[in-house]
């Protein structure tokens, strides 16, 4: 057998097993991680909170067979870090000169800094998790993923490891550079991974009707229904550049119509134990739905 062969033997392995267990894609929302009011500023006590979450329900028993076990893909927002720079110097609408790279570069280095506040809390709750940064690996066209090489994604999974991904700058073919969202990730990833849930996680209790009233929560979203409900649904109230919670939404209805049975909920990670609770199939929040 070539060398060719038996890389493609181990994928298509490594790819069946994954396929076995349910596929969750969990973000952490930037507002729920940081202090998006102040800039470069970690909650690293809610981390800690939310990673022990996550090691209580799909890590706690390490002798359990990885093949039957829930999968989970984590993706994280960037909030105070990333945010900050990126609209300091417009990254997300593209880089053209000197002064954009060097807030191109700026926005990874931030990005880059929360992202090890976040491995330090997965790895303190007892996680096995791996980083696999967009940057490195991520090619944009207008702002959209449009070529990621995800085998080593599929692998750790396969193998019982946790993949981490955020919100992140890329090298754009037509902008030049970007700022890419989880959301922006998730999209692409869940058209070749195919879960079955998308939670995302943040401050706000899910999608209101009368934003920022916040007294009227929607606790489900059909495709059918969002038309009447487009214009109030809110943006974010803090320094957002890719979007906000209008975003959310049509990013997520958008991929509940195309993946077969698969589910968004928005929720609020912010009281105790919700993360869990969602986790375990609880809606706590907004489902987005067929």
């Amino acid at each position: 057998m070539t060398m060719e062969c038996k890389i493609s033997a181990l994928h298509q392995r490594q790819c069946k097993i994954a396929r076995m267990a349910e596929l969750i894609f969990l973000k952490l929302g930037g507002s729920l991680i940081t202090d998006k009011d102040r800039p470069y500023t970690p909650r690293l006590d809610k981390l800690d909170s939310l990673a022990k979450q996550i090691s209580a329900v799909l890590f706690s028993d390490p002798e359990t067979d990885p093949a039957s076990k829930p999968r989970l893909i984590l993706g994280h927002g960037s909030g105070s870090f990333g945010h900050t720079s990126g609209k300091k110097y417009g990254t997300r609408d593209g880089v053209r000169d000197a002064s954009g790279w060097k807030g191109f570069a700026e926005v990874w280095i931030q990005a880059r800094e929360l992202n090890v506040h976040v491995m330090n809390a997965l790895y303190k709750a007892g996680i096995p998790a791996m980083a696999f940064p967009p940057s490195s690996a991520v090619l944009a066209s207008d702002a959209q993923v449009s070529l990621w090489e995800t085998t080593p994604i599929r692998m750790a999974l396969a193998n019982g490891i946790l993949p981490v991904i955020h919100g992140d700058v890329a090298f754009d073919e037509v902008r030049g550079g970007t700022i890419l969202s989880t959301e922006d990730l998730f999209m692409h990833l869940a058209r070749q991974l195919f879960p079955n849930r998308i939670l995302l996680a943040g401050i706000e209790a899910g999608v209101w009707d009368d934003f920022p009233a916040r007294t009227r929560l929607v606790k489900e979203i059909r495709p059918e229904v969002y038309e009447k409900m487009r214009e109030k649904v809110g943006g974010s109230v803090s320094a957002d550049v890719t979007g906000g919670m209008a975003a959310k939404v049509e990013q997520m209805l958008e991929l509940v119509r195309e993946v077969p049975g698969l589910t968004a909920q928005i929720f609020s990670a912010e009281e105790d134990h919700h993360l869990a609770r969602a986790l375990n199939g609880e809606n706590v929040g907004t489902l987005i739905t067929m």
